[in-house]
């Protein structure tokens, strides 16, 4: 196996062969596909556990029990009382995973498939690859979460491959929906509660069956890294809590090795793009219902395009974790006691986390789509920035032109495309654009930005319903460029750095493109420690296309670089726009304290009316996502404190610390300095 300590060692060949599944069911009969022998490879040396024989297993557990006779302790009930509590728990936990269920939930998904996709593209040396890892140790499957579609597709292609199928960490909403909760349970999800805080027997109990999973190889086990699902389609920062979960039979020795499986998945258009839109602007999430299911069977008639899932190479925790973490310290306490991770520890599952998000947007394959994204909002910025018709548009020719362009350079920045090369440019995207009508139109020869016809609430002027009809459709189309911005965002860096410095001093950019990384961590996923790496990776990058010139000592961009400088730029204004945004609201008088609650409606009003000023030129502003980003950065950073209250948390300001922070992204003061030598490991 693979240590694959270094992101772009893994990234797949441009030469990777995909397969597509659904080629075999449109010929084939989908009741033979689900009534199939179905009979995959045991784990070696293992007996099979029944679900209930798992359940069983957890609750007569030394560390529950332990667990158990605490919670007694500190709530005065009696231990058979709290045992009672643990059984319900688990009760309304655990999965009830049967095959019967499986081949019903296959036949079904033939269908629906067939119906949503044209193609749903695999690489089978990647499942070649899980099947022997499942031989060899417990593993984990951690695919990115863009689309509740994501883990049906997965135990789809577990069993159209004849490989284990996996148990699955999933919320408690699912569990909730009449008869599809009990289908999901039965297919292999077992639900988790959204808010656990300080219940220490849940947290307990769902900790050991966790655990056990991967200590009996139950079955593969898969969870989102990134814990929810990302609204805005970009990574979002990991989630540890299921992590150190996974790793902790590893680290006290109970397995040899964990393997843990980044899988990437990629959609040429995403089933809730809309949905997602409206969200960010503060539409409420319908309620995950049986009915409301049924009433969005209407997805039915939509074409999504082509879908790429992508199974990378398991990485050995043993081995990547070897150097980092003393796992002697776990012998000092018995294994059944509960135990704090260490600080050592909690550094190196953090990194591992990132290494996985890495690692899958390695895989991602980018469609047409994501590059004419780019090329869009740049032009609709550009527009309100000169106070043009925004309805004018972009020249289908030119549009055509920048798109293969941009093409040229994200090959060159190493990311995969689904590019077909025997067609002709325009027919490649004619056939992209064709997928997203609901958000782009033509007018006279020019591709447009469509504006919502329909009333986005209550209490809005017509100025502020024209904001909201046009910052619809430009976050769903902006959600497609997020798929892109794993590829661009590190070059886009050092562009920006480049141009704020005053001085071609190679250490005084590096300070401000490290500046940018510290501040955007919230925003975007850095691996911790490589900071210097990635500079120097964007510096190459950017020298071998001509757009800057280096040596040690300086870095200038050069003549012909003005174009690949001005796009990568321009791609991060909408992050930097929405940044200042927040720390001039937080800045202004009379805010001390304040909830998120209050925040993101004030901002959402704050954004508004600068966008019908003309100030503001960034629609994506009104994103309550990067809205929280944002805040997450200033706690981080300790411009804003966390008060702990009653209900929710309060937030207190630290203006000076957020003003220098405003003046520093906007020029107007130095960065701090930073340690420029690499560290020694890397």
């Amino acid at each position: 196996m693979t240590t694959c300590e270094d992101p772009s060692s893994c990234r797949p060949e441009q030469g990777v062969e995909f397969v597509d599944i659904l080629e075999e069911r449109r010929q084939g009969s989908d009741i033979g596909h689900a009534l199939r022998t179905f009979s995959p490879s045991p784990h070696r040396g293992y007996q099979t556990v029944s679900a209930s024989g798992l359940n069983k297993m957890v609750l007569e557990s030394q560390y529950l029990r332990y667990v158990t006779q605490e919670v007694a302790m500190d709530t005065g009930e009696s231990v058979d009382l709290v045992r009672e509590e643990a059984s319900g728990i688990i009760e309304e936990m655990s999965q009830n995973l049967q095959l019967g269920f499986i081949r019903m939930l296959g036949f079904a998904l033939s269908k629906v498939f067939k119906r949503l996709f044209s193609h749903i593209n695999v690489n089978p040396d990647g499942l070649n690859r899980l099947q022997q890892a499942i031989q060899e140790s417990p593993v984990i499957l951690m695919p990115n979460h863009r689309s509740y579609v994501d883990f049906l597709v997965l135990s789809y292609i577990l069993f159209t491959y004849d490989l284990p199928i996996p148990v699955i960490a999933a919320g408690i909403p699912l569990m909730d929906m009449k008869m599809i909760g009990e289908i999901f349970r039965r297919s292999g999800a077992f639900f988790i509660r959204r808010s656990i805080g300080t219940d220490k027997l849940y947290w307990a109990v769902l900790s050991e069956y966790v655990k056990t999973i991967v200590k009996t190889r139950y079955a593969p086990l898969e969870f989102y890294v990134e814990g929810l699902r990302s609204r805005t389609l970009k990574s979002l920062t990991p989630k540890l809590g299921m992590m150190h979960m996974v790793l902790e039979p590893f680290f006290k020795g109970e397995v040899f090795d964990t393997l843990l499986m980044p899988i990437s998945i990629s959609y040429d258009r995403v089933l809730e793009e809309s949905l997602l839109a409206h969200e960010l602007l503060g539409v409420p999430k319908p309620k995950e219902t049986t009915m409301g299911l049924l009433k969005a069977r209407r997805v039915l008639e939509e074409d999504y395009g082509s879908m790429h899932v992508y199974f990378g190479t398991p990485l050995s925790v043993r081995k990547l974790s070897q150097g980092r973490v003393d796992r002697c310290q776990y012998n000092l306490i018995p294994r059944d006691l509960p135990q704090r991770p260490s600080a050592e520890t909690q550094v190196c599952v953090n990194w591992l986390a990132q290494l996985v998000i890495r690692v899958q947007e390695g895989g991602m394959v980018l469609s047409p789509w994501s590059l004419i994204a780019c090329l869009l909002l740049q032009d609709l910025q550009e527009s309100h920035a000169a106070g043009t018709d925004l309805v004018k548009g972009l020249a289908l020719d030119l549009l055509t032109q920048r798109t293969v362009w941009l093409k040229e350079l994200a090959l060159h920045f190493g990311a995969r495309l689904d590019w077909p090369e025997l067609l002709p440019d325009h027919q490649v995207m004619s056939s992209s654009m064709a997928l997203h009508q609901s958000v782009i139109g033509y007018n006279q020869g020019c591709v447009v930005l469509l504006e919502e016809e329909g009333y986005m609430g209550a209490g809005h002027t017509k100025g502020e319903e024209s904001v909201f009809r046009r910052a619809g459709p430009v976050l769903m189309v902006a959600a497609y460029r997020n798929q892109a911005l794993h590829v661009f965002v590190r070059p886009a860096m050092l562009a920006v750095a480049v141009h704020a410095t005053s001085s071609s001093r190679r250490e005084d950019i590096y300070i401000y493109f490290r500046f940018l990384l510290d501040l955007f961590s919230n925003e975007f996923v850095f691996i911790t420690d490589r900071f210097y790496q990635d500079f120097e990776e964007s510096c190459s990058s950017l020298r071998e296309c001509g757009a800057i010139q280096t040596n040690q000592q300086e870095v200038t961009s050069t003549e012909e670089g003005q174009r690949t400088m001005s796009f990568l730029r321009a791609l991060l204004q909408p992050f930097i726009d929405t940044y200042q945004v927040v720390f001039s609201h937080l800045c202004e008088e009379g805010i001390e304290v304040f909830t998120e609650k209050q925040m993101v409606p004030a901002l959402r009003s704050l954004a508004t009316k600068l966008l019908l000023s003309g100030q503001l030129r960034s629609y994506e502003t009104l994103s309550s996502d990067t809205q929280k980003n944002v805040l997450s950065t200033l706690l981080r950073l300790g411009a804003v404190t966390r008060l702990r209250a009653a209900e929710q948390s309060e937030y207190r300001v630290h203006r000076p610390a957020i003003r220098r922070l405003a003046d520093t992204l906007a020029c107007r003061l130095p960065p701090p300095l930073v340690q420029t030598v690499p560290d020694p490991r890397l």
